[in-house]
């Protein structure tokens, strides 16, 4: 009857060890480590759980070349896109005021006025950026107020003085008549926008709200 009761035991033990993973200790110097072990073939075998490593290879050198543009792109974007929103609510402010004011003399006067406080404002960090910047810059103007800004130098400026910036432009490896193409060539440009508005829509929208108060004080 005992030989019956220890096969029994041992079998029950054979399902137990095969059916569910079991504790092995690995032992060291005076230490205990409690770990999982499998049975393999009547072996058993620790099992240790171990973190996930990322491997991540070097880009190609044209990827690199690729990312830095982007990178620098979205850099110059993120600078350069205040100034633009800004330019469209000021404009929009100019051409209404505009639409009240009939006397000519008092619209020259008022232009001039805009102009100065516009000036005081901006100048220095106008003149801060880059050539890159500055082509930026010019195409975030039209993309915001649907103008290029060779039109609204040439509205607010005369045709003359619209001519002479667009020269200076040139110079500058830059053109006021330059259009944005959000479809088109400046498909990183519209993307990075849009993640920045998505982002700080509201922030740059008090940023803009601010400037516009300080320059009608």
């Amino acid at each position: 009857m005992s030989r019956w009761v220890v096969l029994c035991w041992f079998t029950v033990c054979i399902l137990l060890q095969t059916q569910a993973p079991l504790a092995a200790q690995v032992r060291g110097t005076g230490d205990s480590i409690l770990l999982g072990a499998v049975i393999e073939n009547g072996d058993t075998i620790a099992m240790v759980y171990l973190d996930d490593v990322e491997h991540i290879d070097k880009l190609p050198r044209k990827w690199v070349k690729k990312q830095a543009a982007f990178n620098r792109l979205k850099y110059n974007i993120y600078k350069t896109y205040p100034y633009a929103v800004i330019a469209a609510g000021v404009l929009k402010d100019y051409d209404m005021n505009m639409s009240m004011i009939k006397d000519k003399k008092a619209q020259k006067a008022y232009t001039k006025s805009v102009e100065r406080e516009l000036k005081a404002k901006f100048k220095g960090d106008l003149e801060n950026l880059t050539i890159s910047q500055g082509q930026v810059l010019v195409k975030l103007i039209n993309r915001q107020t649907g103008r290029n800004c060779f039109s609204i130098i040439k509205e607010v400026k005369g045709g003359f003085n619209a001519v002479v910036y667009q020269s200076v432009a040139v110079l500058f490896n830059n053109n006021l008549k330059r259009e944005y193409d959000p479809t088109g060539n400046d498909r990183d440009m519209e993307m990075i926008v849009r993640e920045l508005e998505a982002i700080n829509y509201y922030k740059y929208q008090h940023y803009r709200q601010q400037q516009l108060q300080s320059s009608r004080n």
